[in-house]
């Protein structure tokens, strides 16, 4: 297939062409599932060759002093900070995202319990851990301490009353691409007397965010998605610095403590973000994030996020002009301000036209019941990898290539 001249134009002003070749990609393919896993950088390659080897195979335990791995968490919080719109000495770098979760929820109820609120309003459609962990909570506390309420994304404010403690949402919505207005929202809860806590998991690192500006309570996020942290990368909290020591998170390892390497028998919770903390840091995978995170310096989020949306409407707008379109139902909004940077797809076969589509060198992947995702990574995606993505797809779905038996195979794995 064979690229307009029009779309390798729009290659050759990308402002941000040079952070391109920052990662590694195999030859020949469309790596639509950034907002899924990212790709390796270069830039974590290295250094975890310069950790492994030099750092733990010959400095041995003095690197926790010597190569400073004992302040990983904080200073690969701060760099995440800058990304989110938070000042320093707000975020830290630890755990997964569904245990940090667990942390600030149960903070934002101890504070709220004494004005009697207790009820956690959220998305029916949240990605369904952070529901599941609002359900640990409540086995472990109660109804009268900690209640679920899952309500349509339409219901949110009015579901706000003076039994709230919390409203729980995640930005972008995994499935469609959705994008809640956090300011807004925010402000709502707030005048609601209820907190907030936002699941950052698909925004950081694709979109601008301002959460110190917006008053936001506490984030949480992944680093092995846009962040480009690899497979199972530490996870971020943030919690705004009015909150630190107002009350303690109940997951309290030595590293929370605030004087941990003097090894008193009892806890005495840190007065910072390190508060959060818990056991001790995964030096190898925070190693790599904090190398992967290199790509993003000097890059501005506006004009990453300007690109986000021209790649997705290009790929909107090719297959609006085929005539395949009308098989497919799209579930990702047109407006700018209410999408991520993910373009999702609702076919009756999309699970086969995943694995189509996957065979012939796109990788994305799929969502059940009959979601097809298409994630939009402006670092390392080209226009023309978008349109080429595209081609395929309809080429796909004319010849309905993807009604071959080896299609429908169900696979192991996030890919299906």
């Amino acid at each position: 297939m064979k690229c307009p001249d029009s779309i390798r134009a729009l290659d050759r002003d990308d402002p941000l062409a040079h952070t391109i070749d920052q990662f590694e990609l195999p030859a020949q393919t469309q790596y639509l599932d950034g907002n899924s896993l990212g790709p390796l950088p270069r830039a974590s390659r290295q250094r975890l060759a310069e950790v492994t080897e030099q750092q733990w195979g010959q400095d041995l335990i003095t690197s926790w002093n010597k190569h400073d791995w004992i302040n990983l968490p904080r200073k690969v919080g701060d760099r995440i900070a800058k990304l989110i719109g938070a000042a320093p000495g707000q975020v830290v770098c630890c755990d997964s995202t569904s245990v940090n979760l667990f942390k600030v929820l149960s903070t934002a109820l101890q504070v709220q319990a004494p004005h009697g609120r207790h009820r956690i309003i959220s998305q029916q459609d949240n990605f369904p851990t952070d529901l599941y962990m609002v359900e640990g909570l409540n086995s472990l506390l109660g109804n009268n301490r900690c209640e679920l309420v899952s309500v349509h994304a339409d219901q949110l404010i009015s579901s706000l009353d003076d039994s709230v403690a919390v409203l729980m949402l995640t930005q972008v919505n995994f499935r469609t691409g959705h994008c809640h207005d956090i300011r807004t929202l925010t402000e709502a809860a707030h005048q609601a007397g209820a907190l907030v806590i936002w699941d950052l998991a698909h925004s950081a690192g694709a979109m601008p965010l301002s959460l110190d500006e917006w008053q936001v309570d506490f984030a949480v996020g992944c680093g092995y998605k846009y962040l480009n942290g690899g497979p199972g990368a530490p996870a971020f909290v943030y919690a705004a610095t009015r909150h630190h020591g107002v009350s303690s998170q109940p997951l309290t390892g030595w590293m929370g403590h605030a004087k941990p390497f003097e090894f008193s028998p009892s806890y005495t919770a840190a007065p910072s973000i390190d508060q959060y903390l818990c056991g001790t840091p995964s030096v190898l995978a925070m190693s790599a994030l904090d190398a992967a995170l290199d790509v993003f310096d000097g890059v501005s989020l506006d004009v990453l996020r300007a690109k986000s949306l021209a790649l997705s409407d290009l790929f909107i707008n090719t297959l609006r002009a085929a005539d395949c379109w009308q098989e497919f139902t799209l579930l990702t909004p047109m407006e700018h301000t209410r999408r991520g940077s993910q373009v999702a797809l609702a076919h009756p076969q999309g699970y086969a036209i995943t694995q189509a589509l996957i065979a012939d060198q796109c990788v994305i992947d799929f969502r059940a019941p009959d979601v097809i995702r298409f994630g939009f990574t402006p670092l390392y995606l080209r226009y023309e990898d978008v349109w080429l993505a595209a081609q395929k797809l309809i080429r796909i779905v004319d010849t309905q290539t993807y009604l071959q038996p080896e299609y429908s195979r169900a696979k192991a794995g996030p890919v299906t």
